[in-house]
């Protein structure tokens, strides 16, 4: 994976690039760009996780996923959308896999090809771990990979996502990404890490490793790194999947049941988080009633089983700062004092950048905005849109309105997401309607939303 411009050299980022390329799928009569695309989000982990356990070979798996949808890429807008697509996807890959080890010349690469071919439909993999994809996540997180490269890694072979979206998970640039994920893939052949599902001994040790994939799996989905839409459904869905699957496979992991938790109380605002036209709509405005009731529920019972544990770890912590946004009617009723000392806690346990930005938020609305801002000033987040939208909307609330104008500009140009640019360009274009000091409670976009 190189850094020349222009250039994927993962196959994940070349699959993406045929699939999204302008004009490929879309004169008329043919399927859209849009349906392959989502095919692709849907369908790329699985179809990678499916062919790793049948070929042993991730490289080889992915190269297959790749050739796979750039056949669908050339024949979905003659013959149609199939049935299954993930399903016509993974028959694909095993195919090209198979007419690849064809090709090869060794005796050994034509055994396996003929062992794919008797048995077109191998029995599921003895173990601890059935599922595919998530016993890929355990797979890459083996302890001899460094745990940055562990999350980046899984998130490439899970989630399906480009180097430029993972990058944006890290904070860091897309050319530093490229780099870990190539040295990560030379680590797993130097020092030959097999795909088999790890001894139930072994589990707890990977644990936290998964726990963060499926966090950063679900935190793209909640807020798209980039392109026109605020939410990735099917990212968010998968997320879910796996914080089941795990909560099933380790039930006594009060963590697990934690992360399950933060998840389903933040999935439970997406009705409201998005207007019917598309914009993003923060959680001081969202109508409370198109919560979902049921995740609402299933995650405050969760929580509440996290408490009786008294084992408190930042995915527990991060959930219940979720429940006192879920236990509130309005944004005025939200008990803004647990909630800043819930984030003392986290800070404690495991301070970041983000942390203290969530948590300058929640002071401003307990202490006032000057409060919050005093702690914003305080902060760096490089590269990151959230610091200079948070400090916006703090400004605006004091009346400094070309401060904040300032800081408004600075947020839209880093704001990768055509959602949160147009919102932000909302709140900019509000600053000259708004008198001192107006304007109620924190809409910085993204905050606690």
């Amino acid at each position: 994976m190189g850094t020349q411009a222009g250039r994927c050299d993962h196959p994940a980022d070349r699959g993406a690039a045929v699939v999204r390329r302008p004009g490929v799928l879309n004169p008329p009569g043919t399927t859209p760009t849009a349906e392959v695309e989502r095919v692709f989000r849907e369908a790329y982990g699985r179809a990678v996780a499916v062919l790793t356990r049948l070929l042993g070979d991730i490289d080889a798996a992915e190269e297959a996923v790749q050739d796979a949808f750039v056949t669908a890429v050339a024949r979905w807008p003659e013959d149609g959308v199939p049935p299954s697509p993930a399903g016509w996807i993974v028959t694909t890959a095993r195919n090209r896999a198979i007419d690849r080890l064809r090709r090869e010349s060794t005796r050994v690469d034509r055994y396996r090809a003929a062992a794919l071919l008797a048995d077109p439909a191998p029995p599921p993999e003895e173990g601890a771990v059935r599922d595919d994809r998530l016993r890929m996540l355990f797979t890459c997180c083996h302890p001899a990979l460094a745990p940055a490269a562990r999350v980046a890694l899984t998130l490439r072979l899970v989630g399906g996502l480009t180097t430029a979206e993972i990058a944006h998970a890290f904070l860091v640039p897309e050319a530093t990404m490229a780099q870990r994920l190539v040295r990560a893939k030379a680590k797993i052949r130097a020092a030959r890490i097999p795909y088999r599902v790890p001894a139930e001994a072994d589990l707890p040790d990977r644990l936290r490793g998964v726990l963060a994939v499926v966090y950063l799996v679900f935190t793209e989905g909640h807020t798209a790194s980039s392109g026109e839409a605020l939410v990735r459904t099917a990212l968010c869905a998968e997320a879910v999947r796996l914080g089941r699957e795990l909560a099933e496979l380790m039930p006594d992991e009060p963590e697990v049941s934690g992360l399950l938790a933060l998840m389903l109380l933040v999935e439970s605002r997406r009705p409201a988080r998005v207007s019917p036209d598309g914009d993003l709509v923060p959680l001081a405005e969202q109508d409370r009633a198109r919560w979902d009731a049921a995740l609402v529920a299933e995650g405050q019972a969760l929580v509440r089983r996290c408490l009786r544990r008294n084992a408190p770890g930042p995915y527990q912590l991060q959930a219940a700062i979720q429940a006192v946004h879920s236990d509130a009617r309005t944004t005025a009723d939200t008990d803004w004092a647990q909630v800043v000392a819930l984030y003392d806690h986290l800070t404690a346990l495991a301070p970041s950048p983000m942390v203290a930005l969530n948590r300058a938020v929640a002071v401003a609305e307990l202490a006032g905005p000057a409060e919050g801002l005093a702690l914003v000033e305080q902060l760096d987040l490089p590269g990151h849109h959230l610091l200079p939208a948070v400090r916006a909307d703090l400004l605006r609330r004091l009346g400094r309105a070309a401060e904040a104008d300032t800081a408004y500009r600075a947020a839209i140009a880093l704001a990768g997401n055509a959602a949160e640019r147009a919102f932000l360009e909302r709140r900019r274009a509000e600053l000259g309607r708004a008198g001192p000091g107006e304007g109620g409670p924190s809409r910085a976009a993204g905050a606690a939303s």
